[in-house]
């Protein structure tokens, strides 16, 4: 009787399962500073604080300042890196900025309309004009009443909404020449304080007129 040779199979080889190589996750690029994305040139941030913009979201995004709020970011840029308050603001805007944590116009309390222009006029002839109650009809958009004013320094006023959040400041600039500067803060959206900024920017050609005139 014949034995049937046992043929042995042969084994398949085990596939080892690719693994996944995790990949760090994409940080936003640094925006253009010429597209208007941080708040000043180049030149000015690395003259007043020792780092150009790249090299302050470099150093930022090394502490972790990607994970940390608004008011931590400019705790860490004032204590770490010795830079004084108001730069230290400026800075952490600017990064906020740059890396998209932060849109144009946005401030901590939502967005802001501001403006300024330099006027053929003495500084107190200019803040006269302003304060005087019967022109502020003929430069003030609609609905905007003022209800503080400090000669010659500063105004505040009270938006349509009945929010007071609006604030000008009048400055000396030479023989002659004044600066008018406007903010109005607490606006809900980036297209209200564009167009706002837009409509600030009329204002305060109409008070430079009504100045000089």
């Amino acid at each position: 009787m014949a034995v049937k040779k046992r043929t042995k199979k042969k084994a398949t080889p085990v596939r080892k399962q690719a693994t996944k190589k995790s990949t760090p996750k994409k940080r936003a690029p640094i925006a253009s500073v010429a597209a208007g994305s941080a708040p000043m040139s180049d030149a000015t941030i690395a003259a007043r604080t020792g780092r150009t913009w790249a090299a302050w979201v470099e150093a930022l995004d090394g502490a972790g300042a990607r994970e940390l709020s608004h008011t931590d970011i400019a705790v860490l840029v004032h204590k770490r890196f010795g830079v004084g308050d108001w730069w230290a603001q400026s800075v952490t805007v600017g990064y906020e900025r740059l890396t998209g944590k932060r849109a144009k116009l946005q401030k901590a309390g939502g967005f802001a309309a501001s403006g300024s222009l330099t006027v053929a006029a003495d500084v107190d002839r200019l803040y006269d004009t302003a304060a005087d109650a019967a022109r502020q009809r003929r430069w003030l958009p609609s609905g905007v009443i003022v209800h503080k004013a400090t000669r010659p320094k500063s105004m505040r006023a009270t938006a349509a909404d009945g929010s007071k959040s609006i604030s000008f400041y009048f400055y000396a600039k030479g023989a002659g020449k004044s600066q008018v500067t406007v903010q109005q803060e607490k606006l809900a959206t980036q297209a209200a304080a564009l167009k706002l900024k837009e409509a600030w920017a009329e204002s305060l050609m109409h008070l430079a007129a009504l100045a000089v005139g």
